[in-house]
């Protein structure tokens, strides 16, 4: 299956989007509202492509492939409510082949996945950028062993898909230490600042080979993320977008530990 290239000016955008905690889905914050500004900004997306942390596969990559995905509520001991919300948006079967297809050519095995619905880290930032669940959503997983100079590459291949309408999401958490979560101190510890302002200077600058090697030179890289799932789809996103320059989306900081900071590249 092939589909048409759009014009540059109808190509769609990568993005990193800090979604943090799944309390994102009903505590919008500062980042929340810059979502939904920026879904409405948006023409001409055929379809939106998500890679989160809490689908990880050993082994070929898959795609969701499901017409109607479910919502997956995979977490536990948060408030019922956060439990009642769905994201009734359509699969994109059609465009999970396209990207099937463009990975196979680059010599990546991949599958496809008829029975997986959206995990938390699609839906939950979805739910702000396009609330109205107007836009097909499909999944691709992350490999377990996936490293940042992998991560890069994967983006950049996945790059391509922007030409046909194909929105690509990074979900993540710009910082994510949940040994030391914060919910009744909003007090702002000050490594992740340190931290997210050095991720912050690094991706406008567009110097994705210093971003890369992150956990070696970045002020408490390991601190911040004590394993690095949360951390690659920025990778992921940036390796997308370029050579656009990113823009950042000020998210603050929540519970004390998790910077909501996310970028576009369009």
């Amino acid at each position: 299956m092939t589909m048409t290239p759009r014009a540059d000016k109808d190509r769609a955008p990568s993005i990193f989007i800090s979604h943090g905690s799944p309390m994102f889905a009903l505590e919008p914050g500062r980042l929340g509202p810059q979502l939904t500004a920026l879904g409405q900004s948006l023409g001409n997306i055929s379809a939106a492509m998500v890679v989160s942390p809490h689908w990880q596969t050993v082994g070929p990559l898959r795609l969701t492939h499901n017409a109607a995905p479910e919502t997956i509520h995979d977490f536990g001991g948060f408030p019922a409510p956060l439990y009642a919300l769905r994201y009734p948006s359509k699969g994109a079967p059609e465009s999970a082949e396209r990207t099937a297809e463009l990975l196979k050519t680059a010599g990546l095995p991949v599958g496809l996945d008829d029975r997986r619905g959206l995990d938390h880290g699609a839906w939950v930032p979805l739910m702000h950028l396009f609330p109205k669940a107007d836009i097909p959503v499909f999944q691709l997983s992350m490999p377990l062993d996936l490293t940042a100079t992998a991560a890069f590459a994967l983006g950049s291949l996945l790059a391509e898909l922007r030409n046909e309408g194909i929105l690509i999401i990074g979900s993540g958490s710009l910082t994510h230490n949940l040994y030391e979560l914060q919910r009744t101190d909003p007090k702002t510890v000050p490594y992740v600042g340190e931290f997210a302002n050095w991720v912050n200077q690094i991706v406008l600058n567009g110097s994705h080979q210093e971003l890369i090697n992150y956990r070696a030179i970045a002020p408490h890289a390991v601190r911040a993320h004590p394993t690095e799932e949360h951390f690659l789809p920025l990778l992921v996103a940036m390796g997308a977008g370029m050579p656009d320059h990113a823009r950042l989306m000020e998210g603050g900081i929540e519970y004390g530990v998790l910077s909501m900071n996310s970028y576009i590249w369009q």
